[in-house]
């Protein structure tokens, strides 16, 4: 098994540490956060993310945590950088976290040591190259020789399903120049490629799963796999969206469309859900990043363009449904149910249910809210917004004109729709994310609105 360091101990660097520990594999997360690292030493998991805190716990005693970067890398058999990469203001990622991380770790490398540099943070093109040029600046200051390679090893982690797709990945992609640092991330990986690991209790092997593939390749190409394999799920569900507007004008029923759509093996049924649209800390900033890239060179990306203006659009077309049947928003009560900008996380950034909340204020409407994990991460994004927040989804409806489901929630799938129908003054109910069935809806004496229907 292997010494592992990650720096950065944010959703992406916490969540790989964790399972890399399950694997056996002695890992130390590093954080700036002095906060975070005392949550992290004392067992509580900052983020909201199903099953993690318990297998935190679980494999404790290969985990630790800390904010010394140095004496963490010193004895690593392999270093990951798991920073965040925030957007610039024209779009681009930026890597000063990154550089940083890879500054402090060169700081910290022994003189004649072997190492592993993995790059997992989402970075732009050519950022492996950068990073290996930062740490070899940086040994040349302290005069000090080290052997360093380095490999790029993007995530592909879904929200509120990051264990699964650690554990049960369709694919774990590696680029690196050199052999040496394929071999270690192989070594990494392995209990995963080859799955002879006990699964955890509450995460079984999935029925049918088959072993995943080691892409291998430059580091270039591993970096351009994981924006390109963004930017074309924000592209199927944009294009979701577009024919649910159409869907609208004609009469169609979007989820029937999608779902014949579905069926066909070329395309897949998977990310054709229209609704609100897509939000979270991946695609939004992926996609800007990937046209950014695409200018300096010269190249435009019209597709990825067209998708990012149709999931704006997206927002305003809830807007205008509630305007279509109550007029004037401005005095009026709305409810929204659901904040996090998808299920099983508390994660807002980015949320199409928060910028849905921003538009409904600024036409004059009283909002109440609900959200079953995200409601703390709400209110500081809602810092200064006039927001009402409700203990139980029930709430939202007290005298509301109209209540939005924004958020999927298994727990709103199972609401009481005439309790919710009772306490309403109108009984609209916009469904932003197609998850009831109108016949249901209606029985329970409410007025369906979807996206498409």
């Amino acid at each position: 098994m292997m010494r592992v360091a990650i720096i950065g101990a944010g959703y992406v660097g916490l969540t790989t540490g964790v399972a890399l520990a399950h694997l056996d594999h002695t890992v130390v997360c590093v954080d700036k956060d002095p906060d975070k690292i005392e949550a992290l030493r004392n067992g509580r998991c900052p983020i909201y993310e199903p099953g993690l805190q318990q297998l935190m716990l679980e494999d404790a005693a290969r985990l630790s945590f800390t904010s010394d970067t140095a004496s963490s890398v010193a004895n690593a058999d392999l270093i990951m950088i798991a920073v965040g990469t925030p957007a610039k203001q024209d779009g681009e990622a930026n890597t000063c976290y990154v550089e940083a991380a890879a500054r402090e770790v060169a700081l910290g490398l022994r003189a004649e040591g072997s190492y592993v540099v993995v790059i997992k943070s989402t970075v732009p093109i050519g950022t492996n190259r950068r990073v290996a040029l930062v740490i070899e600046r940086t040994l040349k200051e302290r005069n000090v020789h080290a052997n360093v390679v380095l490999a790029s090893n993007p995530e592909f982690l879904r929200e509120g399903m990051a264990l699964k797709d650690t554990f049960y990945p369709e694919r774990i992609v590696v680029g690196a120049e050199d052999a040496s640092a394929v071999e270690a991330v192989r070594r990494l990986y392995r209990p995963i490629l080859e799955q002879t690991f006990n699964p955890p209790s509450f995460l079984p092997r999935p029925e049918g799963y088959s072993l995943p593939p080691l892409i291998t390749t430059d580091p270039t190409s591993a970096e351009m796999i994981k924006y390109a394999s963004n930017a074309f799920l924000a592209v199927k569900i944009s294009f979701a969206n577009e024919i649910a507007g159409l869907c609208d004008k004609v009469g169609a029923d979007v989820t029937e469309v999608t779902r014949g759509m579905g069926l066909d093996s070329r395309i897949g049924p998977q990310f054709l859900a229209a609704g609100l649209g897509w939000g979270g800390s991946c695609l939004p900033k992926d996609t800007a990043a990937l046209i950014a890239v695409a200018s300096q060179y010269n190249y435009s990306l019209p597709i990825v363009a067209a998708a990012r203006e149709v999931n704006a659009r997206q927002r305003l077309l809830i807007v205008e449904k509630l305007q279509s049947v109550l007029r004037v928003l401005r005095g009026r009560m709305i409810g929204v149910l659901g904040l996090a900008f998808k299920p099983n996380t508390d994660d807002v950034r980015e949320s199409p249910a928060i910028e849905l909340v921003k538009l409904l204020v600024d036409r004059g409407a009283h909002v109440c809210v609900h959200d079953p994990a995200a409601i703390a991460k709400a209110q500081e994004a809602l810092c200064g917004v006039e927001v009402e927040y409700a203990k139980d989804p029930y709430e939202v409806a007290e005298n509301a004109d109209a209540v939005v489901l924004a958020t999927e929630w298994e727990a709103y799938r199972s609401l009481r729709l005439p309790e919710l129908a009772r306490r309403m003054r109108s009984r609209y109910l916009v469904d932003a994310r197609n998850m009831y069935r109108r016949d249901e809806v209606e029985a329970a004496g409410l007025i369906y609105m979807g996206v498409g229907r």
